[in-house]
């Protein structure tokens, strides 16, 4: 069976965008700032071990340093270059650890740290109940997992646009938020809390939208994309498709749906499920969706 995501593009495509990404990762720096704010959470406790997964250019990572200068933290990515660029942050009166290696299989020991941040990340995982599973392993009772990544809704513009321009897929699939809920009961956190956000990103066209994805790695990773180029009539397809959507401003717009999620590893050995129901003292059904839409 075929993956969803071709891991080697994922790679090379971030490892490309290593320089850009900072200067055009607006988005991505508001939802860290906004998920940097869920580790109040913790409120005095001081963690011994923080884990960044998908760290990119360290920025967070630097920023929890600071919050716990005498934490050992480790910037972990899948793409080198990205973790160069993150040594820049890690000035030498607050260096912090990096790591180049997969979400998917953290090499780091069992029970071994208190804190797990990971922004925007998770939506080049496919299988996320076995990478909360991974998390799980590695964080010790009690520990705190706090997550984002893009939900369904987001480049919902984009992706119809190339569907009536092409019969291949262009854009990633998202998932729901009910189903990155389940992924975490799955794995066994307890007390999962879930937000939302609706943002709304315009562009002058769409190749500036497309240059923008290219600057900050989020091409097409799919493993059922097309390998040859988009060719001009397919892209002038598609960007008539999306032209009916213009705003009155002159400007095109972008939805990206941001799912939030903090959550807490359970005692030793404890069950994933007891008496045939998840674990967690929060049903799906009540999730709680806090934040308002923002342009």
């Amino acid at each position: 069976m075929s993956s969803l995501f071709d891991r080697n593009h994922v790679r090379r495509a971030f490892a490309r965008a290593a320089s850009s990404y900072h200067a055009a990762a607006v988005l991505q720096q508001e939802v860290a700032k906004r998920l940097l704010e869920s580790l109040d959470y913790l409120e005095d406790r001081q963690p011994a071990v923080v884990l960044d997964v998908g760290s990119g250019p360290g920025h967070s990572t630097a920023a929890m340093k600071k919050r716990w200068p005498k934490a050992q933290v480790i910037a972990l990515d899948l793409a080198q270059p990205m973790l160069v660029e993150a040594k820049k942050q890690a000035g030498w009166w607050r260096p912090f650890s990096r790591v180049c290696a997969d979400a998917r299989a953290l090499p780091l020991a069992d029970n071994s740290v208190d804190v797990i941040f990971s922004n925007l990340c998770l939506q080049w995982v496919e299988d996320l109940p076995a990478v909360f599973a991974g998390f799980r392993r590695v964080l010790k009772p009690g520990g705190l997992l706090v997550c984002s990544t893009f939900g369904h809704d987001t480049l919902v513009e984009l992706r119809s646009a190339f569907a009536q321009a092409d019969d291949t897929a262009h854009v990633s699939r998202f998932v729901q938020i009910a189903q990155f809920g389940d992924a975490l009961l799955a794995a066994g956190f307890r007390d999962p809390v879930l937000d939302r956000d609706m943002f709304t990103l315009t562009y002058d066209d769409l190749p500036a939208l497309m240059r923008e994805l290219k600057a900050i790695g989020a091409t097409n990773a799919m493993t059922e994309r097309r390998h040859t180029l988009t060719g001009r009539g397919r892209f002038a397809a598609a960007s008539a498709a999306y032209e009916p959507l213009r705003r009155a401003d002159g400007k095109l717009p972008s939805s990206w749906e941001v799912i939030y999620a903090h959550a807490w590893a359970p005692a030793p050995g404890a069950p994933i499920r007891e008496h045939g129901h998840d674990v967690a003292s929060v049903p799906l059904s009540a999730i709680p969706i806090r934040r308002k839409p923002r342009d």
